[in-house]
């Protein structure tokens, strides 16, 4: 029976097969990105997709081959990825594959395959990782420009977080490319905990990602798999009795004919597999054995080494593995098992010691010749070996090399594991510190610096306090300084309040001025400044500045002036933030810092907003996207300028636009405080279309409404302002009033320019709904709002606009809003303005202005506003035209609109103008919203019953 347990028919699956087809048509058009494909183990997946790869490179597809392995769980980052990577060197060259890639940017790949040259120097923790991220995603989205592309990555319930993050990354972010991810997990393995749900959940959001089950094989399919590897039909109680037995399961079907006629029905599934494995030669399952303890995968040349074997003898002992598919021969010179499954019932017959001392084999022998394993897995390799092997000195000294590999590959997640067993076998080892060149506290500060890179902030706390305990700031006052600086961060990530004083303390800790003094100083200001403590954060960066250029720190000097910058702008002083922030990003582009360049690109799209520039601060959000991910840093500063470029949008009415933006660096996943500023402009958004659940889930999720403790000015300020406006879109004026009068009675205002002048601006039409009811109380108010009015400076045109709102000079600021071009702020003056008019008996001038105010709510879709509008129309007697619908429609609108009328799917409309499906999905809401209709059906009859599409 040797040989032909596999069919040579594929038997079923063509659903799931056609379904991977039309992912792959998706993909070339844009529409989708990934296909997940989960499945027991042992029903087939691997040969299912197999074969789609093989029918897709006939027809021109360009198939990379990724798989994840158990070993990635102990620190190998990015295996299927590196495999990848190492094809391509393989099938077209290490130069060919840096030209695809922006100048320099191949040293970055060079931390996952060593033939692209020495690494970057560039070893930032914040920017590396995500440089890298983004550098694979060019280099498959030019791939993908020469010939479709299929990135096959196989067993993804074994990837490391680095591959698991990668993964989400590109599913996300591929967007256009002909490129799709074809990935295989086992969905008997996803335990509650196990880390790749969360990863499926996520996901399983992403519109252009699809999930296919593989389900077991029918009786009549496994009747079709036993013909094919037998040769002829096999009769019906065979069927049923290998059926019954295998549950459908191809690879047991398998075992069980290759069992032969005679061979009893195992009792196990183990024994079953292992059936195969057990009627080969003795030193054939003596060598599987070994091979077993290597992996699913082991070089030839390897496995010689530690079974002892010459080439001759190796390949005559597994001879009859391959023979009998129990081994598969795979590219350079290695040994392959057929089957995850098999190759784990081979090594659980391992007795204890055999164990042992194969583990202490591929140790030694790897430790003797590196290049036994593919480059760049030898530091992993041996501290899985060495472990294995339980020898706790070499396990300990290894483990600690492959967390240096770690972080040179900014594998943080998968660098701490690796800490914590040094961290564990410390005591064993006597002379820990001098073999690996650390004391246990570097080890302990290591790990605090992986957990903070990777997001792991609660171990990362876990590992500062440790080291903390170790240290006496007496003694080492520096060390304990920076300790608690990355303490701070990591609270600051949990958004936890009360950090200053943890900056202080680090602060008096180093008092010389020194580099370490400087480091302090740099974070501790701009955490000043956001918390609105203008002067004191201004002297502390005139002290750092002083220090960085005595020093000949430039890089440093320019996160100063950008922290100093940030006090220009909460200070009200718009023209000396953006000069300031000039002066940083000169800096930068000096010292080629995409730090600094994309911090001062991302402030100045701010500083021109404020000044009412606002499409020049869009033209500047554009080039800063693109300098972003020049640099690597689309996720993190890249995500700033997309905030910035969603508020910008989001003020001048183009709130379709905005939401697009937000949507976008959400799926980015930014950090906290971003995170929730993009939430907070998502908010403003559903307040001005009247979106109530969307409003309050925002609030819930922001802890606005369980009034969750803030330290920034800039955040207490917007989220009380949405909440405010929260309670009176539900008419709540008297809850509006009390939110108001806590926020008056706090000891610090916001004193930046523009903000404090919006939210006095909301606070005068609290004060106008809520004065019937309690006269006194909006008296009080008034008075303490005129109070903190008299401190505030006017920044610009846009600070101005909202001080003239303040004042009650509606017409006016009605005025200024339409020269910033402004439609809400400009329909919402226009609305008061009616109102005091109208309650002077002034209709026809109340009727003047709500017709100028009721197009610009229409186009915005502001329905709260629509409603006013309308109610104080009937008030004063006037009946709004409502606004034509062309003049509602934009003109990508009606090319979409053209396209639902000819019956296509938003995939082909997407397809069709060169756009995301989500995108059109936006515009289809949009108009059917601006139609008046609920279907799509009904907006083609709308189009044609208007004459839309003959225009």
């Amino acid at each position: 029976m040797l040989g032909r347990s596999v069919s040579p028919v594929f038997v079923g699956r063509e659903e799931e097969l056609t379904a991977l087809s039309q992912a792959f048509d998706e993909a070339r058009k844009g529409t989708a990105t990934a296909v997940l494909v989960g499945g027991e183990a042992g029903v087939g997946k691997t040969r299912l997709v197999q074969r789609f790869a093989e029918q897709a490179a006939r027809s021109g597809a360009h198939v990379l081959y990724g798989g994840c392995v158990e070993l990635s769980t102990e620190g190998l980052a990015y295996a299927p990825f590196t495999a990848a990577l190492r094809q391509l060197v393989r099938e077209q060259g290490t130069s060919q594959i840096a030209a695809l890639l922006p100048g320099g940017a191949e040293r970055d790949l060079a931390r996952l395959l060593p033939e692209f040259g020495e690494p970057s120097g560039d070893g930032e923790t914040d920017t590396g990782r995500a440089r890298l991220f983004e550098q694979f995603l060019t280099l498959l989205q030019r791939l993908a420009g020469n010939r479709p592309t299929i990135l096959l990555i196989e067993d993804i319930h074994w990837a490391d977080r680095s591959s698991r993050d990668l993964i989400a990354f590109l599913s996300r972010n591929l967007g256009t490319a002909q490129i799709l991810i074809v990935m295989t997990y086992r969905s008997d393995d996803l335990h509650r905990q196990h880390p790749l749900r969360p990863v499926l959940a996520e996901l399983g959001r992403v519109s252009s990602v699809l999930r296919l089950d593989l389900p077991r094989l029918s009786r009549d399919e496994v009747a079709l798999q036993m013909a094919g590897i037998l040769g002829i039909d096999p009769d019906y109680p065979k069927v049923e009795k290998v059926y019954e037995r295998s549950e459908g399961i191809p690879l047991f079907v398998e075992a069980l004919l290759d069992c032969g006629e005679d061979c009893a029905f195992p009792e196990s599934m183990q024994d079953l597999i292992l059936g195969s494995v057990e009627r080969l030669p003795e030193e054939t399952q003596r060598v599987l054995r070994i091979a077993a303890a290597g992996g699913i995968r082991v070089g030839h040349a390897l496995l010689a080494a530690v079974s002892g074997l010459s080439d001759l003898e190796l390949e005559a002992a597994l001879r009859s593995a391959i023979a009998g598919n129990v081994l598969q021969i795979a590219d350079n010179r290695a040994y392959v098992f057929r089957h995850s499954l098999i190759r784990e019932a081979v090594h659980d017959e391992l007795l204890p010691g055999e164990h042992q001392r194969l583990h202490s084999r591929y140790a030694e022998e790897i430790s003797r010749d590196r290049k036994l394993v593919p480059p760049g897995r030898a530091a992993v390799e041996l501290a899985h070996h060495w472990y294995g092997a339980r020898n706790d000195l070499w396990a300990l000294i290894s483990a600690w090399e492959a967390a240096q590999k770690s972080f040179g590959a900014f594998a943080y997640t998968e660098a701490i594991p690796l800490l914590e067993r040094v961290l564990m076998l410390w005591d064993r080892v006597p002379d820990a510190a001098e073999r690996i060149g650390a004391d246990h506290t570097a080890v302990l500060e290591r790990a605090s610096e992986a957990a903070l890179a990777g997001g792991e902030l609660d171990r990362g706390i876990k590992f500062v306090k440790a080291a903390l305990a170790q240290l006496d700031e007496t003694q080492e006052p520096a060390r304990v300084a920076a300790l608690i600086v990355r303490w701070a961060n990591l609270k600051i990530y949990k958004g936890k309040t009360g950090v200053l004083d943890d900056f202080q303390h680090a602060l008096r800790l180093v008092p010389e001025p020194t580099l370490a003094r400087a480091s302090v100083i740099m974070p501790m200001s701009q955490h000043l400044m956001l918390r609105g403590d203008v002067k004191e954060g201004t002297r502390l960066i005139e002290e750092g500045l002083r220090l960085s250029r005595d020093l000949g720190d430039k890089c440093l000097e320019g996160d100063l002036l950008l922290n100093l910058a940030l006090g220009h702008s909460i200070d009200g002083d718009t023209e000396a933030t953006l000069a300031t922030n000039l002066r940083a990003l000169e800096m930068g582009r000096q010292e080629s810092s995409g730090r600094l360049i994309t911090r001062a690109i991302g402030n100045n799209i701010d500083a021109l907003s404020d000044l009412g520039r606002s499409e020049e601060a869009l033209a500047l959000a554009d080039e800063g996207w693109q300098v972003a991910k020049q640099y690597g840093r689309m996720r993190l500063n890249g995500l700033f300028i997309l905030l910035n470029r969603a508020e910008a949008l989001e003020a001048i009415g183009r709130w379709d636009e905005a939401l697009e933006a937000i949507g976008q660096a959400l799926s980015l996943g930014p950090v906290l405080r971003t995170h929730n500023h993009l939430l907070r402009v998502r908010a403003d958004i559903a307040l001005g279309r009247g979106e109530l659940a969307v409003v309050e889930g925002i609030l819930a999720e922001l802890g606005v409404l369980k009034e969750r403790p803030e330290e920034f000015l800039q955040d207490i300020t917007n989220s009380t302002r949405l909440r405010i406006g929260w309670h009176l879109f539900k008419g709540e004026s008297l809850a509006a009033l009390a939110v108001t009068e806590r926020i008056l009675s706090l000891s610090s205002q916001s004193p930046k320019a523009m903000l404090g002048w919006r939210r006095l601006a909301l606070l005068t039409l609290v004060c106008d709904t809520a004065e019937d009811a309690e006269p006194d109380r909006v008296r009080a108010v008034r008075e303490q709002a005129a109070k903190v009015a008299a401190s505030l400076k006017v920044s610009g045109p846009v600070a101005e606009a909202y001080k003239l709102t303040y004042s009650r000079d509606f017409d006016a600021a009605a005025a200024a809003w339409e020269r910033l071009k402004r439609p809400h702020n400009q329909a919402k003056a226009l609305v008061r303005a009616a109102t005091v008019v109208a309650r002077s008996g002034d209709r026809e001038g109340a009727a003047t202005r709500l017709a100028v105010a009721a197009p610009l709510a229409a186009a915005l879709r502001a329905t709260p506003l629509i409603d006013e509008i309308e109610a104080l129309s009937r008030r004063v007697g006037v009946v709004q035209q409502q606004a034509t619908v062309p003049e509602l429609l934009t003109p990508r609108e009606t090319e979409v609109l053209r396209l639902v009328a000819l019956g296509r799917t938003n995939r082909d409309i997407a397809a069709e103008l060169f756009i995301s499906a989500k995108t059109v999905s936006v515009h289809v809401s949009n108009i059917l919203a601006k139609l008046g209709v609920t279907t799509r059906g009904e907006a083609a009859a709308a189009a044609h019953r208007l004459s839309l599409l003959s225009r």
